[in-house]
């Protein structure tokens, strides 16, 4: 590897990615290709602005000539994909977004790839292509059973990277990663938006009971684990990804109003959104055993070290909350609040 294009790098998990990789890796040549929509934020890049290594282009991945002029004009030898549309709840709102990125964007980065001779493709996922589980864990090779737009678009993506492996020998890996959080995350996911919220000592609109699970993993450990697959992974393989913090939501919200010394009577029991997941659950035996990759932060450092980063770093997202995401809470949860429950 030597010139690695990072497709939506200017969002969380991807600028994450950027930063860590430029600093790590000066010998390589990160490039930025990012379509730039509401979750897409050069603030993100800030760091290594000025970078010697690190270039920027914008454009959607699912525009042929984009993707192929930036692939030429970088003679790049490695993609790591990271754009997507990603949020459940606008999958459910306005699912065409999700097919145009996620498989579409998908397959053109894959035909791109093979047709001007890029040495490898690596797509980020996620555990919900598997659905949900009552109790255990999903392993890699466990049937996808996604039950909302957004997985059902990324397994869509899986599904086409599978098939340029086996067809046309691309070398191909793909990582499902559970619930990441961290700085940077656009406050629309429950860990940023419940900090900005109560941060403000506005109402935390947690759905049905606040019993569903999911399992937390830092966003250094996710790219870390990234890393990893890409120096080491082998072609045509899939790697889970989990933190190890399973929790309930319930108390990851108690964790953040603590950490804030917010009261809990800012949470707000509002209606389930369709379709809601019960528990995630992943295991890491295969990269762990093949990669030698495990989690190093704690949920509860991990979180703490997240809510000081957006106590400190309200520049950043408080024009994020206006305009768009004014109209988009509007739409979520202004019906579901007037009928909440405490």
């Amino acid at each position: 590897m030597k010139n690695i294009l990072v497709t939506g790098g200017a969002g969380f998990i991807g600028s994450a990615f950027v930063r860590r990789m430029v600093e790590k890796y000066p010998e390589y040549n990160l490039i930025v290709l990012d379509k730039l929509t509401y979750a897409g934020n050069l603030d993100n890049l800030l760091p290594v602005h000025d970078e010697p290594n690190y270039r920027f282009e914008r454009g959607d991945i699912a525009h042929r000539e984009t993707v192929e002029r930036v692939l030429e004009a970088y003679e790049v030898d490695t993609i790591v994909n990271f754009a997507a549309e990603t949020h459940v709840d606008r999958s459910i709102l306005e699912p065409d977004a999700f097919i145009h990125t996620d498989v579409v964007g998908v397959y053109i980065l894959l035909d791109a790839a093979r047709r001007l001779g890029v040495n490898r493709l690596h797509l980020v996922s996620t555990d919900e292509v598997y659905g949900s589980i009552s109790e255990g864990f999903f392993r890699e090779g466990d049937p996808l059973e996604p039950n909302s737009p957004y997985a059902a678009s990324k397994a869509g993506g899986e599904m086409m990277a599978r098939a340029y492996h086996v067809t046309y020998g691309l070398h191909t890996t793909v990582t499902r990663g559970s619930n990441t959080f961290g700085p940077y995350q656009y406050p629309e996911k429950i860990a940023p938006f419940f900090i900005t919220e109560a941060i403000d000592n506005r109402p935390l609109p947690l759905y049905g009971d606040g019993m569903q699970v999911r399992d937390w993993l830092y966003v250094d450990d996710h790219c870390d684990a990234i890393d990893a697959v890409l120096h080491q992974g082998a072609p045509g393989e899939i790697y889970n990804v989990g933190g190890e913090h399973e929790l309930h939501n319930i108390e990851v919200t108690r964790f953040i109003l603590g950490a804030l010394d917010r009261p809990e009577s800012l949470i707000r029991y509002v209606a389930d959104r369709p379709g809601h997941d019960r528990r995630y659950a992943l295991t890491n035996d295969k990269i762990r055993a093949d990669l030698g990759w495990t989690p190093q932060h704690t949920f509860e450092e991990a979180m703490r070290a997240t809510v000081r980063w957006y106590q400190q770093n309200e520049w950043w997202w408080r024009k994020i909350k206006t305009g768009e995401y004014l109209e988009y809470y509007k739409a979520q949860y202004a019906g579901r609040l007037a009928g909440a429950q405490e």
